[in-house]
């Protein structure tokens, strides 16, 4: 018999990712409140009594919660509606997986840090800067004080989904380059670190099958930068004649992207690293399957 896993918030780049890695090995039910794909049924998870019917009638061994608003400036902007989805959510969750006593998976970001360190591993003191980060950190510290068996495993940058999913740098720069800009504006003063999505999900299945309950930092090795990613797209597109990169820090930017966002994201997968789990590969590796997988044609 298949193990049972519950995936709420699953129609968007991550979702789609875990869909895939899970689906062979375990018994899925996925939903969304955007019912995208043949495999997703309809929950609005923010409607509890709705949740916790749905997971309790499928009875899972593990609940996956991994939807939340990811939009910085919706979020500066809309900030109740931000800790409803990305906190109060959490916290059903939680109380839905207690009452049947299973794991609960949570998804957390590196963006829940100040930027003021170059790294940051596993046991630095997160200090959010705007709603969407200090909504997503009050979402890790309530799954780590209420649920025994929990994973919170951080991402860095997210690509994945291709231009059906991808909401994130990747798909914003490829879709400048499909409307036919010659020239992109690149910020030069942020730095961070790609995850790729089914990479992120291979590990997470590593950890659910160890046990190994607690807090992960989980994203590509290597650190980067918004510009040096950029660069490494066009590299991999084979456009370096037709597309130029002209730096700019995010001041140029800051009418469109005004949420405060920390200069520094880097993240280090110093946990997974000591117990011999880190199966994240190089940002470059990852970017260029990526691409390869889902641009190729489409660019």
């Amino acid at each position: 018999m298949k193990k049972k896993i519950y995936i709420a918030g699953c129609g968007g780049m991550l979702g789609e990712a875990f869909h895939k890695q899970f689906r062979d090995s375990y018994e899925l039910k996925c939903t969304d409140i955007d019912v995208n794909d043949t495999w997703l049924s309809y929950l609005d998870f923010c409607d509890i009594e709705a949740y916790r019917e749905d997971v309790l009638e499928f009875n899972p061994d593990y609940l996956f919660h991994l939807g939340a608003f990811t939009d910085l400036e919706f979020c500066e902007e809309h900030s109740d509606e931000t800790y409803v989805t990305n906190t109060l959510t959490v916290e059903n969750a939680c109380y839905i997986a207690n009452q049947l006593d299973i794991p609960l998976l949570y998804i957390s970001t590196a963006g829940i840090f100040d930027g003021g360190k170059e790294l940051y591993d596993d046991w630095d003191l997160p200090n959010p800067l705007g709603h969407y980060a200090r909504a997503k950190y009050a979402g890790e510290l309530f799954v780590k004080e209420n649920v025994r068996k929990h994973l919170i495993c951080r991402a860095g940058w997210m690509m994945g989904g291709g231009p059906k999913k991808d909401k994130k740098f990747v798909q914003k720069i490829i879709k400048q380059i499909k409307g036919g800009k010659k020239e992109l504006f690149i910020v030069n003063d942020k730095d961070g670190t790609p995850t790729y999505t089914h990479d992120f999900a291979k590990n997470v299945k590593l950890l659910l099958e160890k046990e190994y309950w607690g807090l992960y930092n989980m994203v590509c090795e290597g650190q980067t930068s918004r510009l040096e990613v950029a660069t490494e797209m066009i590299k991999i597109l084979n456009l370096q004649n037709k597309v130029t990169i002209t730096e700019v820090t995010s001041k140029y930017f800051q009418k469109e992207y005004f949420a405060e966002r920390p200069p520094c994201e880097r993240l280090i997968n110093k946990k997974l690293q000591l117990r011999g789990l880190n199966i994240m590969r190089n940002w470059k590796i990852a970017l260029k399957e990526y691409l390869d997988l889902c641009y190729q044609d489409y660019v």
